[in-house]
């Protein structure tokens, strides 16, 4: 089966596992696992940052920052787009009455500098306070412009917001740039990184930021269930990840440009090989039932992310031959149609 749907279907490898199976424990809640304290050090010092929180999943890593950054009553700026907004089950809302306030999302992933000024707003009762930034990197598949970041997060400054980037793709935009992912998160207060998407660990994100509001942001942890306790068996997994599949991200981006060039020939799909930045390409047929097509890829033994627009993304389970033999059964389903 090649899996074409996410980077988040990737497997452990023989030496991933042998790395858990090898973890030192103790229980993360009472602060004593060694390899979980490993991994948010690592993290931490990957991103800039002094500290880091281990949590089960990118949603709650996103989820603790808005609790750990707002209060009820707080509102925060995102993209109309943004995976904190669109896919995440409202959690903020929910849990912690912060309100979101969504904005376009410009071509390059960016939200515009005047409609954040316009977003903001003013001091009275009649409003909620706007009080922090959103920002995600990458935002499918596209590396946000560091020289737009710096002015976004400059404008969030001058208005006294706080900034949070939801770096679930962070390494990704890391390679693609040729910059350091500490380069990349210096604007911002704090930054959520995820272990189990390219990058290919089982389970787990990092959320880093200042000491004091990890301390915090802890707390929050516990509350919403993600006190975990031999964890290091799942932190070890995210260590050995971050040492050894961080640069083999250009081979995902390699194979990700290779597939958009091979499906520029179909006449029949619609597809920008120029886009396509890192490990995600996003294929419209001119015609007929993107359904039609899902069903006899699944049927050839490819999975795809269904919809009008199938999203195809490229991982450390998919080598060249997996993309040429993709490109080869989507071609054919075009020409015997």
């Amino acid at each position: 089966m090649i899996d074409l749907r996410s980077d988040t279907v990737t497997k452990p490898s023989a030496a991933m596992r042998q790395a858990m199976a090898g973890a030192e424990v103790g229980d993360d809640v009472w602060g004593d696992d060694p390899t979980v304290a490993r991994l948010e050090a690592l993290t931490a010092e990957l991103v800039g940052k002094e500290a880091g929180l281990f949590v089960p999943s990118g949603t709650q890593s996103n989820l603790v920052a808005l609790l750990t950054h707002c209060q009820r009553g707080d509102e925060y700026l995102v993209g109309q787009d943004a995976h904190i907004y669109r896919y995440e089950g409202g959690g903020g809302a929910v849990f912690g009455g912060i309100q979101p306030q969504p904005l376009p999302v410009q071509a390059d992933g960016g939200l515009a500098l005047e409609h954040l000024r316009a977003a903001i707003k003013p001091d009275d009762v009649h409003f909620a306070r706007t009080r922090l930034l959103c920002l995600e990197n990458t935002i499918h598949g596209r590396v946000l412009p560091q020289a737009y970041v710096v002015e976004a997060c400059a404008l969030a400054d001058a208005h006294g917001l706080v900034k949070h980037l939801d770096g679930a793709r962070l390494f990704n935009a890391a390679i693609k740039s040729g910059s350091a992912a500490q380069d990349l998160t210096r604007p911002f207060d704090s930054v959520s990184v995820c272990l189990s998407k390219g990058l290919g660990a089982p389970v787990g994100s990092v959320l880093c930021a200042g000491g004091d509001f990890i301390k915090h942001a802890r707390r929050w942890r516990k509350m919403l269930g993600g006190g975990m306790r031999q964890s290091g068996i799942l932190a070890a997994a995210g260590i050995y990840a971050l040492q050894h599949n961080i640069e083999r991200l250009a081979e995902d981006h390699a194979n990700a440009a290779l597939l958009a060039a091979e499906l520029s020939e179909v006449t029949e799909l619609h597809i920008d090989p120029t886009l396509v930045q890192t490990n995600m390409l996003f294929v419209r047929p001119k015609q007929g039932s993107a359904q039609e097509l899902t069903t006899y890829l699944q049927e050839q033994g490819i999975l795809v992310d269904p919809g009008a627009t199938l999203r195809l993304v490229t991982h450390l389970d998919v080598s060249r031959s997996g993309i040429l033999t993709a490109a080869r059964v989507i071609k054919s389903f075009y020409a015997h149609n």
